[in-house]
């Protein structure tokens, strides 16, 4: 077994519209079935509070996190057709980007080998100077500037399987050669973003790695692109930590996307991920919650992917299976990425 950290705040629950996808039945759907399983009785509670605003400014403009504030204070709004604010969404920011934080202390201190932060609202879409597609602060950005200012950690990891291109992620360390940032997504789809050609910029070129999948694409095809491109570019960077964006829309029964992977297919990533963990810097992973809209795909894959993160015996937890219609083949995308990329499994 490992000593898996993971923070959980019920405050998040107030960020919510009813009617809209990320509403607070994410959350509340998936902590009963944590709570029901008894697996939070083998893992270390992480304490929840909000993030410092020094944090947030290293990450995102004064302008953006005052106007924020300000909107929720006035009873909310909207920051796009998309993204919601209501009176208790700044304060939910905050100890989600907070809580994350607060894993990431843990791991980085020798506290839990490794960790999950079960928050919302989520984060890889928000920019530096505004938030989109549900997020309100760019959580995984923000965690990776603390580990790099706190802890003198000089090389980051990020991973990305969420379904949508996590732009914002992208976007705030596109210039930034220390932060290797590692996405799957469909491609095209929202947010439009996330071209192959994506590199990078100047002294960061090829930074950026960007897995742009066609619809229809399952285990298969994820666990090989994890295998082909990211296991030998994450051996070429040597990152001493590595955050993981784990959105579950991927999942073929998810409502908002069309792809075909299944509960199993995401341990298999995540095992995938904590191998890599594993050999580069002494398994020191920690995961953050971003899409998944199928309440119960959500809760299994959350509880799966706590099952692999501990070394839990009790195993995956799939009572969906997998895509009944099969999946695409992308081995010849692949290869032409592995060649953009110059790397060999």
């Amino acid at each position: 077994m490992r000593k898996t950290a993971f923070v959980y705040d019920p405050f998040n629950l107030r960020h919510t519209l009813e009617g809209h996808p990320e509403n607070y039945r994410r959350l509340e759907s998936t902590w009963l079935l944590l709570q029901s399983d008894g697996i939070l009785r083998q893992l270390i509670e992480v304490p929840s509070s909000p993030a410092p605003l020094d944090a947030l400014l290293r990450v995102h403009t004064p302008d953006y996190v005052t106007r924020l504030q300000a909107m929720s204070a006035r009873g909310g709004g909207r920051i796009d057709g998309d993204t919601y604010v209501n009176p208790a969404s700044y304060d939910a920011a905050l100890l989600a980007a907070g809580g994350l934080l607060n894993v990431t202390d843990f791991v980085l201190q020798g506290q839990a080998d490794n960790g999950f932060a079960l928050i919302r609202p989520p984060g890889h879409h928000a920019l530096a100077e505004v938030g989109m597609g549900f997020c309100l602060l760019a959580n995984v950005a923000i965690a990776a500037r603390w580990a790099q200012d706190h802890y003198g950690v000089e090389r980051v990891l990020i991973v990305d399987f969420d379904v949508h291109h996590g732009n914002g992620t992208q976007a705030i360390f596109y210039d930034d050669p220390s932060v290797l940032f590692f996405s799957t997504h469909q491609y095209p789809y929202y947010p439009g973003t996330g071209a192959a050609t994506e590199l990078g910029t100047e002294l960061a070129y090829g930074s950026t790695i960007n897995i742009p999948f066609p619809a229809l694409v399952g285990d298969q095809g994820y666990l090989a692109a994890f295998r082909r491109i990211l296991a030998p570019a994450a051996r070429a960077f040597r990152p001493q930590v590595i955050f993981l964006s784990a959105g579950y829309d991927a999942h073929w029964l998810d409502p908002l996307a069309n792809m075909h992977l299944s509960v199993t297919g995401y341990a298999k990533l995540m095992e995938a991920v904590m191998a890599l963990a594993d050999e580069l810097c002494s398994g020191k992973l920690i995961v953050t919650l971003e899409g998944g809209y199928h309440l119960d795909v959500l809760a299994h894959s959350v509880l799966s992917t706590l099952r692999v993160l501990s070394g839990s015996r009790a195993g995956v937890s799939d009572p969906f299976g997998p895509a009944p219609q099969g999946e695409r083949d992308v081995m010849p995308l692949l290869d032409k990425l592995q060649n953009l990329h110059g790397v060999k499994a």
